[in-house]
């Protein structure tokens, strides 16, 4: 066990210093190599800006088991729909979302930016991959459904292990406002993703021992099961349509996460996979197809 452990404290754990949490793991090649900084710093850079300069309002509010929780709303002109931006591992709302956000609100979507558990504002000293974000995001959509005084059609929207949260949370019973999910680049279950961490990235033997031990370790210390995180149920059993974005050259989360994900959905569906797109950069590579595409999703949705 002792060797398992530095595993689950790495993936699993942040501790009380979420910065330092949080620097050391985007030290690490994969994440470098994927992230869009590698290849479109300047894009990047930019959205964050402007997420950041725009004069949001924070909203709080308390998890089912206490965790103090954040969130930034920003509404829009003349707007159509509300669209929650579900962020990835370890990330931020302005971050992951930095290409697409300002496009989005420009086009008449109000904006509600939540940081998961861990993240940003909000509490938290273990991620779980889905199992209690998933809570969490159905806490928001109930404020969502408190501020919508104009009846508006509501997505969830959301990057990495992110958009595995919003589709666990699809199955659960939601608001009729509700209307659909956008998924770019998540994984199919907490078991499949540390599988391929651990081989690819960490070249580590006794897989099947290492994921018994983390297993054990997310039960005593964090509270879930490993097993609670895996989109499949969720997508076999939600009427709400999915559109799933994934890059081909994603080395983070293998598109092949994607591609059955969108197999086993049985409500309405499409996968765009982007060409040369690695980790969440589809918005950069193919901006135009990846825009296009969302604007479709939402006409085709809205009403």
């Amino acid at each position: 066990m002792r060797k398992e452990y530095p595993f689950f404290k790495l993936m699993v754990y942040t501790g009380d210093n979420k910065a330092k949490s949080r620097s050391k793991w985007f030290h690490l090649k994969h994440i470098r190599i994927n992230h869009p900084r590698n290849g479109y710093e300047k894009e990047y850079e930019t959205g964050k800006a402007w997420c950041a300069g725009q004069p949001m309002k924070d909203i709080h509010i308390s998890s089912f088991d206490g965790l103090k929780l954040h969130a930034s709303y920003l509404p829009a002109n003349d707007h159509k729909r509300i669209v929650l931006l579900s962020h990835g591992y370890r990330g931020s709302g302005f971050g992951d979302f930095a290409n697409t956000a300002r496009f989005l609100h420009e086009n008449g979507c109000d904006l509600l930016f939540i940081d998961q558990r861990c993240c940003g504002k909000s509490e938290g000293k273990y991620i779980t991959f889905g199992a209690k974000e998933q809570m969490d995001i159905l806490r928001w959509i109930r404020v969502l459904c408190d501020i919508n005084r104009d009846h508006l059609p509501i997505y969830l929207y959301g990057e990495s292990m992110g958009a595995s949260a919003v589709i666990m949370a699809s199955g659960h019973r939601l608001p009729e406002s509700v209307r659909g999910l956008i998924c770019d680049c998540g994984f199919s279950s907490m078991k499949q993703q540390f599988k391929d961490i651990a081989s690819e990235w960490f070249h580590i033997p006794r897989i099947s021992l290492l994921l018994l031990a983390t297993d054990l370790f997310c039960r005593l210390f964090a509270g879930f099961k490993m097993s609670d995180a895996d989109t499949r149920t969720a997508l076999l059993s939600s009427a709400l349509p999915i559109l799933f974005f994934h890059g081909s050259e994603d080395t983070y989360v293998k598109m092949s996460n994607s591609v059955y994900n969108h197999k086993i959905c049985r409500s309405e569906k499409e996968l765009v996979i982007v060409n040369g797109a690695r980790h969440l950069c589809s918005p950069y590579a193919d901006e135009k197809l990846y825009r296009d595409k969302l604007i479709s999703f939402f006409d085709s949705n809205d009403r």
